[in-house]
């Protein structure tokens, strides 16, 4: 269920309070949820995942992306969050493939090469084709 996106950084589809106790066995320090509460009937409320986290000693941040897009804020707050997180991160939405698309977007922002961040996805299973344009306007801006 965990999709490895770098040494550090895994996606996932939703994932449940029952959930946290594996990714604190694969070494998760930090999970981002990117899926907007109520997105969904049935879906896990952010902070009973929240709070499954604190108790498994993981941090735990919301960067909620609707359907609608992304932000600059949302980019930069993803950034931040790999750039201070030491450990492994997961972030999660409801197929994974937002979270992949911010962290695309937030790992060329800080240099990254385009290719090589669009390579890793593929490998991952996730196609960064829906922001390949601002991955190269970020990476031409640099």
């Amino acid at each position: 269920m965990f999709r490895t996106l770098s040494d550090t950084m895994l996606a996932a589809p939703q994932i449940s309070p029952d959930d946290v106790a594996r990714a604190a066995a694969e070494g998760i320090t930090l999970i981002v949820n990117n899926r907007p509460d109520d997105e969904a009937p049935g879906q896990p409320a952010g902070a009973a995942i929240q709070g499954a986290a604190k108790d498994a000693g993981i941090d735990y941040l919301a960067i909620p992306v609707t359907h609608a897009g992304f932000s600059l804020p949302q980019v930069e707050a993803m950034r931040e969050a790999i750039e201070n997180n030491k450990g492994k991160t997961l972030a999660f939405c409801r197929s994974g493939t937002r979270s992949t698309l911010l962290w695309a977007l937030a790992r060329v922002h800080m240099g990254d090469d385009p290719d090589a961040v669009e390579a890793a996805a593929d490998e991952a299973g996730y196609s960064v084709a829906p922001v390949r344009s601002i991955m190269d306007a970020f990476h031409m801006a640099q």
